[in-house]
C-alpha cells in the first residue's frame, strides 16, 4: 500500500505541475493579447481558453494511462487510456479493474482529477468573468 500512495503521489505533483505550467502559459497568452481583439474575438478566445485546458487534461490522462502500462497493469494502450479515462473523470464504469497490488491507484486518479477539473472549471470561469467586467467597465 505505501508502494501505491508514493506512486500516486508523484503522480499527482507530476499531473498538478502539467496543469500549472499549461494554464500559466495559457494566462500569459491571455495577458499579451491585444484588448481589442478580446471584444471582437471573445467567443473564439474562451473557445481556445476551453481547449487549452481540456487538452490540459487528456495530456495528464496521457500520463496515468503510460503509468498503467509501465507497471504492466494494463497491457494495451487503448485500455489503459479507457481506464484512465474513466478514472481521471471518476466515472468509473468498473467494466476494467486494476489487481487488488495496485487498485488504490485507480481511487488516486479519480482524486486526482477531480481536483484537476474543479481547478480548471475556476480558471475557465476567472477567464469569462474577467473578460466581460472588463468588456462593462465593472470594477
Amino acid at each position: 500500500m505505501l508502494g501505491q500512495l508514493a506512486m500516486g503521489s508523484l503522480l499527482i505533483v507530476s499531473t498538478v505541475f502539467i496543469h500549472g505550467v499549461i494554464l500559466e502559459l495559457v494566462l500569459k497568452a491571455l495577458l499579451r493579447m491585444p484588448q481589442d481583439w478580446e471584444v471582437r474575438w471573445r467567443a473564439v478566445i474562451f473557445s481556445a481558453v476551453v481547449l487549452a485546458v481540456f487538452a490540459a487534461h487528456v495530456l495528464e490522462i496521457w500520463v496515468w494511462a503510460f503509468f498503467f502500462m509501465f507497471i504492466d497493469e494494463i497491457h494495451s494502450l487503448e485500455a489503459a487510456l479507457y481506464f484512465s479515462t474513466s478514472s481521471f473523470t471518476t466515472v468509473g464504469y468498473g467494466d476494467l479493474v486494476l489487481s487488488p497490488d495496485w487498485r488504490l491507484m485507480g481511487a488516486l486518479e479519480s482524486a486526482n482529477g477531480m481536483m484537476l477539473f474543479g481547478w480548471s472549471t475556476a480558471f475557465i470561469f476567472e477567464v469569462v468573468r474577467r473578460s466581460y467586467r472588463r468588456m462593462y467597465h465593472v470594477a
